[in-house]
C-alpha cells in the first residue's frame, strides 16, 4: 500500500520532473536556440538581475511542452488497467492539455520566483539553496494544482521529500558519470 503509494505520487508528477530537466537538456542538444534569450531580458531590479541570465524562454517554452508531452502520453497510457491504479487523477475525466499546461508551467514558476528570491539574496545561479532549487517545483505546483485537482496534502508532502532525495541521488550520479560539473 505504501510502495502503490509512493509510485502513484512519482508517476503523478512526471509531467513536473520531465519539465524541471528539460531546459538544460534543450541548451546541451542546441534546441531552439533562438529562444535562448532571457526571460528577465537582463534586466536588474535594484541593482541585482531579476532572474538573471540563465532563466531563458527556451527553457521556459521547451519545458512547458515537454511537461504536456508526458501528461498526453499519461492519458493515453490510462486506457491499461496498471495505470489506471497507479493514477492519482482520472485522466479521461480532466482536461488534459490544461492539467499539462498547469504543472509543467507551474513547476517554471517556482523555478523562476526562487530564482528571483536568491537574485535578491544576492546569491550567483548554481549557488546552493537548499531544500528550495531542488523542490521549488512541488511547492508551485501544490499550490497552484491542488485547489483545482483537489490532490491531498500527504502527496505534496511525500513529493517535496522524494524530489530532494531523487536529486541528490541523480546529481551524484550525473557527477560521477561525468555529465554533470556539480555533485549538488
Amino acid at each position: 500500500m505504501v510502495l502503490q503509494f509512493i509510485i502513484s505520487c512519482l508517476y503523478f508528477f512526471l509531467p513536473a520532473y520531465f519539465t524541471n530537466m528539460s531546459a538544460p537538456i534543450a541548451k546541451r542538444l542546441g534546441i531552439l536556440n533562438f529562444l535562448d534569450k532571457a526571460v528577465d531580458s537582463n534586466k536588474k531590479f535594484f541593482g541585482q538581475p531579476i532572474l538573471g541570465f540563465h532563466k531563458t524562454w527556451r527553457g521556459v517554452i521547451f519545458g512547458t511542452i515537454t511537461g504536456m508531452i508526458i501528461a498526453l502520453f499519461q492519458s493515453f497510457l490510462y486506457r491499461l488497467s496498471f495505470f489506471q491504479k497507479i493514477s492519482l487523477l482520472n485522466y479521461r475525466k480532466i482536461n488534459i492539455f490544461y492539467f499539462g499546461f498547469l504543472i509543467s508551467f507551474g513547476a517554471i514558476l517556482g523555478d523562476l520566483f526562487f530564482a528571483f528570491i536568491k537574485r535578491r539574496l544576492k546569491m550567483e545561479p548554481g549557488a546552493k539553496f537548499l531544500p528550495f532549487d531542488q523542490t521549488n517545483y512541488v511547492i508551485s505546483d501544490a499550490l497552484i494544482l491542488t485547489p483545482i485537482f483537489k490532490i491531498d496534502i500527504s502527496v505534496w508532502i511525500l513529493l517535496f521529500f522524494l524530489t530532494l532525495l531523487l536529486h541528490i541521488i541523480v546529481n551524484y550520479l550525473g557527477y560521477w558519470l561525468g555529465v554533470s560539473k556539480n555533485k549538488w
